[in-house]
């Protein structure tokens, strides 16, 4: 069995191609996972294959990046207009990381919105792979009603439903066919000495040695044919097969293409895709790399469950041949993605790496029941969606999730409800406020207190001073002669470090610094709980003197975006009172930019929607803590009131 990737942007007529592709000989055979993935099973001239269809929306690229994984080629769907070109670009992206060898087929063409070589030259902006047009379009008007192909200067007329007829190339085409050959001939000579040769002694190289070249030059990954047709009229889909079935390399191939941090020789399988349904569990898509697995075989450092056929789920009784890909139930040891021998799994290569989550949410349970499940359910998810993190709210302990956007959200919390039945809301997470001391402060604080047995006595003097930004809390004593022993002086720093915990504004205290100036004690009544109780109360007093200033977090953000869109990341930051660091290409990604700037903690979900929306949902961006800064003014008196009112309701 072969397996191809069929990838690209909503809306550009994926599935519809996987349909025709699969039904050009015989009935395919379809499954679905509850994640918008599926899989087709089907024969074509006496050959085994299977077609992962990924969902077209940008939150759901892992599960593209997954299905690469497993691919001996992929398909890239995409639009005829040239404006939608960017649209391709994580798929390219995706595409080039992986090592996949890819075929682009431009759908739809019958409905024209731009030029042929405009579209490839917008594509071409994304990557450094040489797009290659191997067709050029037979027009009537403004309508495409055939194609010729460039290899074999064959020209077809599209028939709707049926065959393309086979034509003579019309007079007014073939000027526009040689210059296309031409141009196409130049570009695979830059990999072929051979064809260079005869290009410099101006000869005409057969058809059918081009197409020899062409397809060592595709199975070596380094070129990107570029075929077009109408999936929906089944235009250009018998062609688009043929280049698939003659050029993509064989299942073997993947094995070589996957051989790094494991042997070639001990991969026996590569898991792509897991999900959990209702009374079944967890089911894993496997596509076996070696010869015999079944139910019971060792993978992955444990026994197989049993296997199912992934098209139609039929249970396999016996053992499956290398390149088949199938589904294990009851194998829970599987990771969802991974590299498989028969004692271990190993790691994916990093390029799967899912794009950092940029949602954040807490998710409240709809009752004690979901609140004793969820927390186990969320785990099991994660196990199977890389794209997801989860975490625990600071302060609340509540469940965080990080999802991709809000598609992925809206997945999530179905599958809780149909499979696991735990019914969730959710909101926002809270900006994890500080707050600090902008004079300083100096007490004396006693504790006295005298109860039935032995009493309590602590005198601590105190001096309480801010500290540099992101100094944090710091400690020391300049106690002279033994006012108070030096083995209270810990219990002090204890007290000291517990009234940080909650400061006047009833936020947690950074940035100050406590000395233990003097004090008294009393030889019965003193004990480490005595002057912990003194040092606490003691720097309590003092932050209450010390002009408490709220502080918020700043964090720095590295945004990742077609270099198209740059120019309006400046207004964008602006806009949400952020500071603008710089950016550079990036340069693991032809086409592309690394905006890098410092935004407001508070404001990152906004970010998220404000760049969706500014990139047609390409753009994502990661984070990491920065710095705290103060923050005055209504803004500051609002977060401090809505904190003392939620705290007070909690």
């Amino acid at each position: 069995m072969r397996c191809v990737t069929v990838l690209g942007p909503s809306q550009t007529g994926k599935t519809t191609l996987v349909a025709k592709l699969a039904s050009l000989e015989g009935t395919p055979r379809k499954s679905a996972s509850p994640y918008g993935s599926s899989l087709t099973e089907f024969d074509f001239k006496d050959e085994a294959w299977c077609a992962i269809d990924t969902p077209g929306a940008n939150e759901a690229l892992a599960l593209a990046q997954d299905a690469l994984l497993v691919s001996d080629a992929c398909i890239l769907c995409i639009s005829p207009t040239p404006d939608e070109a960017v649209l391709a670009a994580p798929y390219l992206r995706a595409i080039e990381a992986s090592g996949t060898p890819c075929l682009i087929f431009i759908n739809r063409m019958d409905e024209p919105r731009g030029r042929l070589r405009d579209v490839i030259a917008a594509l071409q902006t994304y990557s450094n792979h040489p797009l290659v047009l191997r067709q050029v379009p037979i027009r009537e008007g403004d309508r495409i009603v055939g194609s010729c192909d460039l290899i074999s200067e064959r020209a077809w007329r599209y028939r709707e439903g049926q065959p393309s007829a086979l034509i003579e190339l019309p007079q007014d085409a073939v000027e526009r066919e040689h210059e296309a050959r031409a141009e196409m001939l130049e570009q695979l000579s830059e990999f072929d000495d051979w064809l260079l040769e005869e290009l410099i002694e101006d000869r005409e190289p057969a058809s059918d040695t081009l197409f020899t070249i062409s397809s060592r030059i595709l199975k070596e990954n380094r070129v990107i044919p570029v075929l077009f047709g109408s999936a929906s009229h089944s235009n250009g889909i018998m062609r688009l097969m043929k280049a698939l079935r003659h050029e993509a390399p064989p299942a073997a191939a993947l094995r070589s293409r996957l051989a790094g941090s494991v042997e070639e020789a001990a991969l026996s399988a590569v898991s792509f895709h897991a999900y959990h349904k209702a009374n079944v569990g967890k089911t894993v898509l496997v596509r076996a790399l070696a010869d015999g697995l079944k139910q019971g075989a060792p993978l992955g450092g444990a026994t197989l469950g049993p296997l199912q056929e992934a098209g139609n789920g039929k249970p396999i009784s016996g053992s499956v041949e290398a390149g088949s890909v199938f589904a294990a139930l009851k194998s829970d040891h599987l990771p969802a993605t991974a590299l498989l021998t028969q004692t271990a799994s190993v790691e994916p290569p990093d390029w799967t790496t899912p794009p950092t989550p940029m949602l954040e949410r807490i998710l409240v349970p709809g009752s004690e029941r979901d609140e004793t499940k969820l927390s186990a359910t969320l785990a099991k998810l994660a196990e199977t969606d890389r794209g997801l993190k989860v975490m625990q709210e600071e302060g609340t302990g509540a469940a965080l999730i990080c999802a991709q956007g809000p598609v992925h959200l809206r997945d999530l919390r179905k599958t809780l409800s149909e499979v696991f039945r735990v019914e969730v809301s959710e909101r926002a997470p809270n900006p994890v406020y500080r707050e600090t001391i902008s004079k300083p402060s100096d007490v004396r604080y006693r504790h006295r207190k005298q109860t039935g047995g032995a009493g309590q006595f602590a005198d601590v003097q105190l001096s309480v001073r801010p500290n540099e930004r992101g100094q944090g809390f710091t400690f020391g004593e300049s106690v002279k002669g033994g006012t108070v022993p030096r083995n209270y002086i810990p219990a002090v720093e204890a007290g000291a470090r517990e009234a940080m915990e909650k400061g006047p504004l009833g936020f947690q205290v950074v940035d100050v610094d406590v000395v233990l100036t003097d004090g008294q004690y009393h030889s019965v009544d003193s004990s480490d709980f005595a002057f912990r109780t003194a040092g606490k109360m003691g720097v309590k007093q003092a932050l209450s003197q010390a002009s408490a200033v709220l502080m918020q977090p700043v964090v720095r953000v590295e945004i990742h975006i077609p270099s198209v869109y740059s120019g309006g990341m400046v207004t964008l930051v602006s806009s949400l009172k952020g500071q603008v660091l710089g950016f550079d290409r990036d340069e693991n990604a032809k086409g592309w930019d690394i905006f890098r700037a410092l935004v407001p903690g508070g404001v990152l979900d906004e970010l998220a929607r404000s760049l969706r929306s500014a990139t047609q949902g390409i753009g994502h961006f990661s984070k990491t803590f920065d710095h705290f800064e103060e923050l005055y003014g209504k803004e500051a008196d609002t977060i401090i009131n809505a904190h003392g009112a939620g705290a007070h309701a909690h």
